[in-house]
């Protein structure tokens, strides 16, 4: 497996991103997940509709906390858009997490059983067995529209950038 050191950090500390780098243009690799009802969801689930996937270090942490809230606000603005948090908690915490917050515009996956997403995107921060902070915009025909890798994990995606992106996308889709 691919390993990319000297890329991220954690805390200003250097970590090793497992998996290859996404790159605009790539096929969006396919990945199976639990959601909090402990059902099995797929990136082709949503075939056809174009979706935003923010891997995040952990709902329990603010930055990523603030980044759910904010894309479950900006998702009830998108019809025709999936969106995806994706981090390595339990489908239960993340359901304490949903429940707590009102998110209901998304969906929380859990990717604990195996890091198959992480490892595929390249967001498996392997000293920590947690995903780093990243946003992955993937078009109804699973093209990878948009990347954002965050340098430090601790450090909040370029929101106003990944909705610009997300926004020229569904209007070419129309």
């Amino acid at each position: 497996m691919q390993e990319r050191k000297g890329i991220a950090t954690f805390g200003s500390k250097p970590v090793t991103l497992v998996g290859p780098e996404i790159k605009v243009g790539d096929k969006a690799p396919e990945f199976r997940l639990i959601d909090p009802n402990l059902k099995e969801v797929a990136l082709s689930d949503a075939a056809g509709k174009v979706r935003l996937i923010a891997s995040v270090v952990s709902l329990d942490t603010g930055t990523c906390d603030l980044e759910t809230q904010r894309f479950n606000s900006e998702a009830a603005k998108f019809e025709s858009v999936q969106m995806y948090t994706i981090s390595v908690d339990l489908p239960f915490a993340q359901r304490r997490f949903c429940e707590a917050r009102d998110v209901r515009n998304l969906v929380t996956l859990s990717d604990h059983r195996d890091v198959s997403f992480g490892t595929a995107y390249g967001v498996l921060m392997k000293e920590l067995r947690l995903l780093a902070r990243a946003v992955f915009i993937v078009d109804g025909k699973g093209v990878v529209r948009y990347v954002e890798y965050l340098r430090e994990a601790g450090n909040p995606p370029d929101y106003d950038r990944a909705l610009a992106a997300l926004k020229g996308l569904v209007a070419k889709t129309k």
